[in-house]
């Protein structure tokens, strides 16, 4: 008797609290997890997007511009380097010529608990690493590309 390949599966998660820093994926016959079905539930953290890099050629010239355009708050300056301000629901991090890690492109930063094991899951789902892992003054950050060629920043806990 032979089988019927099995269909296409998509990664279909229902994340018990959405509000809890770490969540648990329920089983579910059309979820996947790596390729493989989840037989039984698993926990995984939640991952955000911790702030969206903009690459700057002067951080005291563009915070004036957006604290005084916009009326973003400063949450913090770290001299010519970087400055993170205050855009609501998330952080707009402005970084200097010494901490433009992106090549002067803006880029949405995610937030991830392992850098490499997300940077892993990033060329499997048909992403390039543009700059590897390595240690920032306050994180681990790699830059990557995803599938259509947009640039991303995959920063975590050191």
């Amino acid at each position: 008797m032979t089988s019927a390949p099995a269909p296409q599966l998509r990664w279909i998660a229902r994340v018990v609290h959405p509000r809890a820093a770490r969540g648990v994926v329920e089983p579910s016959a059309r979820a996947v997890l790596r390729g493989r079905p989840v037989s039984d539930s698993v926990e995984i953290d939640l991952v955000k997007i911790g702030n969206v890099l903009h690459p700057v050629a002067d951080i005291d010239a563009a915070v004036r511009f957006y604290t005084e355009t916009f009326g973003l708050a400063t949450k913090f300056v770290d001299g010519d380097r970087y400055a993170a301000l205050d855009a609501g629901s998330t952080t707009l991090a402005l970084t200097g010529p010494a901490e433009d890690v992106t090549g002067g492109v803006p880029a949405a930063s995610f937030k991830v608990p392992d850098v490499t094991s997300a940077l892993t899951a990033l060329v499997q789902g048909g992403g390039s690493i543009v700059r590897e892992p390595e240690q920032g003054p306050h994180e681990v950050r790699a830059v990557a590309r995803d599938p259509w060629g947009n640039t991303v920043v995959i920063y975590g806990p050191r």
